[in-house]
């Protein structure tokens, strides 16, 4: 009996150290980027997003489709995105690039605030997200361009409940997003006890170590990148935020990760989001997994040569 009430103390504990950290980073930054969207600044963003969307073969509205993505979420791009589905006309190669830029740059005034809490200064995780999410929507554009592949009309299969009108009925989305981030906390956070008691979470470490070795990612931070792989960079940045704190995981491997989750996050469930928009698997998956293992593991190689003095005021935060 004695050792139930200290698995659901210590489980509370854990509860109350990842949830108030992220819920004090969340609330002001979505008040915030709501300002910003009522003054024109997403739109703004758009804009200037729009002449590089040529670069990748896309319109130039995508612009304003990816800027929405960048400050909000990819649920807030896509019904951007709706807005202009009709006239747009996307191939199916065409939808697959816009979606590399959805999945590897989304909800950056959080996630990237996140990545600095954790360990990472902030002018790395947004030019590392932005630069990558660039680099990777360039090379599908490429190669799809190149051998004529998915040339077809994307036929969007989902599209999500545009939010009513008025503050209020935004207000109450954002209270229904942030109760369901609390519930999986908590479920995910006694999952991972239960793992941890009864063994399978050193197994799971096992099996992962061998390819998180080769991106230089220590076995300390393995857990916790398998959760933000899996369930999204807001879920396994707090838990990097709180071992890093803790002084349980390196400064490298903080970073390291970090730039993994940065490009290859809430993979089931956002890659089935954007395949359903007409994205095909070849890019929206495989090819990710493969570009986010070569840059992560060509980061983790690059911050070994550097010196520490470089690291400490350039890359890592004291």
């Amino acid at each position: 009996m004695f050792q139930v009430r200290q698995f659901f103390k210590q489980l509370f504990n854990e509860i109350i150290a990842v949830s108030w950290p992220l819920f004090k980073l969340m609330v002001p930054i979505i008040l915030i980027v709501k300002v910003l969207e009522e003054v024109g600044g997403i739109a703004l963003l758009g804009q200037w997003l729009g002449p590089l969307m040529a670069l990748v073969g896309l319109p130039q509205e995508m612009g304003l489709v990816w800027a929405t993505t960048i400050a909000t979420n990819i649920y807030g791009g896509i019904i951007v995105l709706y807005s202009y589905a009709a006239d747009s006309n996307l191939t199916v190669a065409q939808m697959t690039v816009l979606s590399g830029l959805l999945l590897m740059a989304h909800g950056l005034p959080i996630e990237v605030r996140i990545a600095q809490l954790a360990g990472m200064r902030m002018r790395v995780a947004i030019i590392t997200r932005l630069f990558g999410a660039f680099a990777f929507a360039w090379l599908l554009h490429v190669f799809y361009d190149q051998t004529q592949w998915l040339q077809e009309p994307a036929q969007m299969a989902w599209q999500p409940e545009p939010i009513a009108d008025g503050l209020g009925h935004w207000f109450f989305s954002q209270l229904k997003a942030l109760a369901m981030i609390q519930i999986i906390i908590i479920v995910l956070l006694a999952f991972l006890k239960i793992l941890r008691v009864i063994g399978v979470e050193k197994i799971i470490q096992w099996m992962l170590r061998p390819m998180l070795k080769l991106m230089g990612i220590g076995k300390e931070a393995t857990t916790i990148t398998l959760v933000g792989i899996t369930l999204g960079l807001s879920f396994g940045g707090g838990l990097l935020i709180k071992e890093a704190r803790a002084g349980h995981v390196s400064k490298k491997d903080v970073f390291t990760s970090l730039i993994l989750l940065g490009f290859c996050h809430s993979l089931i469930e956002d890659t089935l989001l954007v395949v359903l928009l007409g994205a095909h698997l070849s890019g929206v998956l495989w090819f990710r997994l493969v570009f986010a293992f070569i840059f992560t593991s060509a980061m983790s190689y690059w911050l070994t040569k550097v010196s520490p003095e470089f690291q400490q005021k350039h890359l890592l935060k004291p």
